[in-house]
């Protein structure tokens, strides 16, 4: 293709065709015109960025992967432009760009982009703006992909926590199904009984001491069955059912409060009311298991819907960091417990609020506090502090782990810049806290030796009112 019929194709282009004819003939002149078939890698994610491409016909598409697979992130058609664009500091490209129709395409080097600049001022101009166009919607990519796996990453997390109290509450909510029917014939049995007014005060008695069982502290396996054995061995002695030490061994009651007791109920008597006894104790447990499950579970949502801020329009706002800090901190707390991690948090009840993004400022919390987990050590420790600092709020987060080798900590807020095994990390996270934390007019600081990262987080509080 001679140079008049590259600048006649030039000249409908969509972005650059209105350009000057004599920028669109030095383009024709020191461009390349190059034809890709459809499947053609026109760049890799691992190799420098050869040049700017100008699209003429066909369409190119860029492919990443962000830890769940290769997925399509952007697309260029004729009439777009794309690669190393003019004073774009892009180096190796986010993945691999790949031809899926045949395209036409004339490709400026990079060691002709500085004469381009030089003798294309409307051209380049004009590449400015795509350049600007082109970060922001990286950048609403990233950060919604970045979300959307923070998302994915908390509901994996709340569906296994709340699963566990749900499964406890299930199975004692069927459980005391028979033991409410059991505790029914102990009552009707010890109503034909017929007790006399002290035998039913001692019986009292022994009730207030045995329904404490939820609070009498927690023994060894080995310290509960010999308490089973030596209960067991008193009932066998006083002609009552066995069976009912298992329940009686979970409460305080001692032998002497048995055989005062005893002294009062005689043979069958005594069985039956024991029976009562254990029955009852046994349906208070399983009440109190119901209750602690749906309590943990009430907290779970709850943690979920503050960190989220659900019921909050996406506006600027003052918000609480001591709330959202514990809202993120219950939300890990499985995941830190699998590593038997502590996470420990120092902020004052009534630190100040900062102004912004309440659902943002938690993504900030959820990736410093995630990562830091990732780094400790099994039994390790992640420490959350905040201080004042004139108009501002530092928030310092560390953990006990290796460390950051020094030829990474340069790069570690760079995006897609990750140590983690392919499909385990993004690279993303740091990225966006980086842009979150500058978009509040903040400040975020890392550093690291063995056994001691910190990263360190500047925000300026909320003003009054």
């Amino acid at each position: 293709m001679n140079t008049d019929e590259l600048v006649n194709l030039l000249a409908s282009h969509r972005t650059i065709g209105k350009a000057p004819r004599k920028e669109l003939v030095w383009i024709a002149q020191h461009g390349k015109f190059q034809h890709y078939e459809q499947g053609e890698v026109v760049s890799r994610q691992t190799e420098l960025v050869h040049g700017l491409y100008i699209l003429l016909t066909g369409r190119i598409s860029i492919y990443m992967n962000r830890g769940t697979g290769l997925r399509k992130m952007m697309e260029w058609q004729g009439g777009d432009v794309t690669g190393l664009l003019p004073y774009s500091r892009l180096t190796r490209p986010p993945g691999d760009s790949v031809v899926e129709d045949p395209t036409d395409v004339v490709t400026i080097e990079r060691e002709e982009l500085p004469g381009m600049i030089q003798n294309c001022y409307e051209v380049t101009e004009t590449l400015v703006h795509v350049m600007t166009d082109r970060a922001r919607r990286f950048t609403s990519t990233d950060l919604r992909d970045e979300k959307m796996m923070s998302l994915g990453k908390l509901a994996a997390g709340f569906a296994h926590e709340v699963n566990n109290p749900a499964s406890a509450a299930l199975r004692d909510a069927k459980s005391l199904d028979s033991t409410l029917a059991a505790a029914e014939r102990a009552a009707r049995n010890l109503c034909a009984a017929g007790l006399t007014r002290t035998q039913l005060e001692q019986l009292d008695i022994l009730w207030e001491i045995c329904k404490t069982a939820s609070t009498h502290q927690a023994m060894s396996g080995i310290g509960l069955a010999d308490r089973e054995d030596t209960i067991a061995n008193w009932l066998r002695g006083h002609s009552v059912t066995e069976a009912l030490a298992e329940e009686l061994a979970k409460t305080p009651v001692t032998l002497d409060d048995l055989n005062r007791l005893a002294r009062a109920l005689k043979g069958t008597t005594l069985d039956t009311a024991l029976r009562w006894v254990a029955g009852a104790v046994s349906t208070r447990a399983l009440v109190m298991d119901i209750e602690r499950a749906a309590t943990r579970i009430h907290g779970l949502v709850g943690a979920a819907k503050g960190f989220t801020h659900l019921d909050h329009a996406p506006v600027p706002e003052s918000v609480e960091i001591r709330p959202g800090l514990l809202d993120t901190v219950t939300l890990l707390d499985g995941k830190a417990r699998k590593k038997s991690v502590v996470i420990s948090v120092d902020i004052p009840q009534d630190f100040p609020s900062i102004r912004g993004y309440a659902v943002e400022i938690n993504q900030i919390w959820m990736n410093l506090i995630d990562n830091a987990i990732d780094a400790a050590p099994d039994h390790g420790h992640v420490t959350v502090t905040a201080i004042l600092d004139a108009a501002d709020a530092i928030l310092t987060f560390v953990d006990d782990g290796p460390g950051i080798p020094p030829e990474n900590l340069e790069s570690i807020f760079d995006p897609f810049f990750t140590t983690k095994p392919v499909g385990e990390g993004t690279g993303l996270g740091l990225d966006i806290v980086r842009r979150i934390v500058h978009s509040h007019n903040g400040h975020i600081t890392v550093d690291s030796r063995p056994g001691h990262t910190e990263f360190r987080v500047r925000l300026p509080l909320a003003g009054p009112g």
